[in-house]
């Protein structure tokens, strides 16, 4: 990285607050920083003011590198200006869901498939959703060691992953809870706080009974192992924590593997940490990744129920490694490459 690069970020909610953060820790080679937005006006951000701009077509002149922070579900802004901006150059870089199965755009966790971002493409990259982010940061070095059959995903994801809103309402009902008072929902069609709901994103219609985000397990990780024979049952459910994101997966190998194997090659994983002594109380859990940037994977052990089977538990920060992270990651992986 000897030179330095003019970059975009578009939205500045929890996703894209995270980016300029990121950027920064991470000493990404900025040039220029345009943060830009529906609206001009100023942001504080790590102590700093940060000023945003209007989004508009002309925004994206000179960039080399554009993020696109939508949270999931936020449609638009990579619609209306992703594909200019990367006819005239500007490498984008869409966390939203917009493109993600679109066989123009690659669909890129740079730990597990980087390699496709070597190949010609369209100047257009889409970041998974955060939970198949932190599944694939552990499941991904497992396949291409052993193979993968099947896996049965249980989701436990932050309110962080709705949005900002989502983490006032839950913070709000928390305070009103301790005070007596009636709680209100408006991020969620029930209270969040002391609860759990069984349903993230609509329902898929050409998957009845299973929603949008437990659909996009199944399709997006075909597409970023580069498999279309791996079977996933996911069943997404939100509770009430901020940051953070876990995971209870029991994986079907195509052979033969021992807990001691998986921990050996999970060890060796680029940012992944093997937490897994529970008789010390060694485990993953979400509030730890709220201070990291890696994938927490422990509760190793045979599922019996299969033949050739594991269980595993894992933890990440949906916000940073399952957005802003992993998307930043993406453009160092160009730069490098």
């Amino acid at each position: 990285m000897k030179r330095k690069y003019n970059v975009g970020i578009v939205g500045i909610g929890a996703v894209g607050t995270q980016m300029v953060k990121v950027l920064r820790d991470r000493n990404f080679p900025v040039n220029e920083l345009r943060v830009m937005a529906r609206s001009e006006r100023y942001e504080k951000i790590a102590g700093e003011r940060v000023h945003v701009i209007p989004a508009s077509a002309e925004a994206f002149d000179g960039l080399d590198f554009a993020f696109f922070a939508g949270t999931e579900g936020a449609k638009g802004a990579s619609q209306v200006y992703g594909w200019d901006a990367a006819k005239k150059g500007v490498v984008v870089i869409d966390n939203g869901g917009d493109y993600r199965m679109d066989p123009r755009v690659p669909l890129v966790v740079p730990e597990v498939n980087g390699a496709v971002l070597k190949k010609k493409h369209a100047n257009f990259i889409a970041n998974p959703n955060c939970s198949t982010i932190i599944a694939l940061m552990a499941l991904g070095p497992l396949h291409k060691a052993i193979g993968i059959k099947r896996f049965v995903v249980s989701t436990y994801q932050s309110v962080s992953g709705t949005g900002q809103n989502a983490i006032n309402e839950l913070d709000q009902q928390a305070r009103d809870f301790a005070k007596g008072k009636k709680l209100k929902a408006e991020a969620y069609p029930y209270q969040i706080a002391f609860n759990v709901i069984p349903q993230i994103g609509g329902q898929k219609d050409d998957m009845p009974g299973y929603t949008t985000e437990e659909a996009k397990m199944l399709f997006e990780t075909r597409k970023i192992l580069g498999s279309k024979t791996i079977k996933v049952s996911a069943t997404c459910v939100r509770v009430p924590v901020f940051y953070g994101h876990a995971e209870s997966i029991n994986i079907e190998f195509k052979r033969k593997t021992t807990p001691d194997e998986v921990r050996r090659i999970l060890k060796k994983a680029s940012g992944v940490k093997v937490m897994d002594d529970p008789e010390k109380n060694i485990y993953p859990i979400p509030l730890r990744t709220t201070e990291t940037d890696d994938v927490e994977v422990g509760r190793i052990r045979f599922d019996d129920s299969v033949k050739n089977g594991i269980a595993l538990f894992v933890c990440g920060n949906n916000i940073r490694k399952g957005a802003a992270l992993n998307a930043v990651q993406i453009a160092e992986y160009m730069i490098k490459s």
